[in-house]
């Protein structure tokens, strides 16, 4: 009986380090952001330009609204922001804002290249990656496509032309 006894012990401490364990850490490591899709709002943040100044999602509300993410060692997130240029002077007097937010790169490098380029739109620093987290990026470029309502109309997972980019303005000025 002492045997079996053992057991049966044995098995049920093995039962309840498991609970306890899977429990753990489903509270330490729990995600309970959701990733946003076509259709929801873009998750709400604070980010600083290149020239220290803060900029809220918020502060576009109601405004077309281009937010790409990009770095400098992203060959198609380099060719396409001359793209998102181009199409942010023909529709910047129409409302259209773009934010590039940049990906944690150091400072001089980003002034440096958004100086090369000549690029007048918004460009962001997410430091602490904590903005690319929130929008769940696997792969750069990213861009969200939000239409003045404040939904996402458009999520490209990919490099786009400047002739994609341009059908997804018309299709974001279309919906206001």
């Amino acid at each position: 009986m002492g045997a079996y006894r053992k057991k049966v012990q044995i098995a049920i401490l093995i039962l309840v380090v498991l609970i306890g364990g899977f429990a753990i850490g489903n509270a330490l490591f729990k995600n309970d952001s959701k990733v946003p899709g076509v259709g929801d709002s873009p998750p709400g943040f604070s980010l600083f330009d290149l020239n220290g100044n803060a900029h809220n999602l918020s502060d576009y509300e109601g405004k077309p609204l281009i937010i790409t993410f990009w770095g400098t060692f992203c060959p198609p997130c380099v060719k396409e922001l001359p793209e998102f240029q181009r199409l942010y002077d023909k529709w910047q007097s129409k409302g259209l804002e773009v934010l590039a937010i940049n990906l944690s790169e150091a400072d001089l490098p980003v002034q440096n290249f958004v100086s090369k380029l000549n690029l007048n739109f918004t460009v962001l620093r997410d430091v602490n990656r904590k903005v690319e987290r929130q929008y769940g990026l696997r792969s750069y470029p990213t861009t969200f496509f939000v239409k003045p309502d404040g939904t996402i109309s458009e999520i490209a997972i990919t490099a786009m032309t400047e002739k994609q980019i341009q059908e997804r303005v018309e299709k974001l000025f279309q919906s206001s």
